[in-house]
């Protein structure tokens, strides 16, 4: 599992100008089970999406999809993590 963190590179005047398109990548992830939350950071700087994947190529793969990187609007943090301890609920989410 991973935990993308966005920052923000450019205004925020730029951010929205892509944001319709990035909304439609997000989607498609989302149909695909991919993404399992995502949202924007609070203050708004950027936003965070939790991907249900085992693979570091996968994710980056993925990343190469998002208009946000297509545009260069963006700064991208991957940590992976093999989730421990969760909730009985979360547990159709992990491979």
């Amino acid at each position: 599992m991973f935990l993308v963190i966005l920052s923000y590179k450019k205004t925020i005047e730029h951010i929205e100008k892509a944001l319709s398109d990035h909304i439609l990548f997000l989607d498609k992830y989302y149909e695909n089970k991919k993404f399992i939350v995502s949202g924007r950071r609070n203050p708004r700087v950027g936003g965070v999406i939790l991907v249900n994947s085992n693979s570091t190529d996968e994710v980056m793969s993925i990343i190469q999809e998002d208009p946000f990187n297509q545009n260069d609007l963006v700064d991208y943090e991957i940590i992976e993590f093999i989730p421990t301890k969760f909730d009985e609920r979360f547990s159709e989410f992990l491979i």
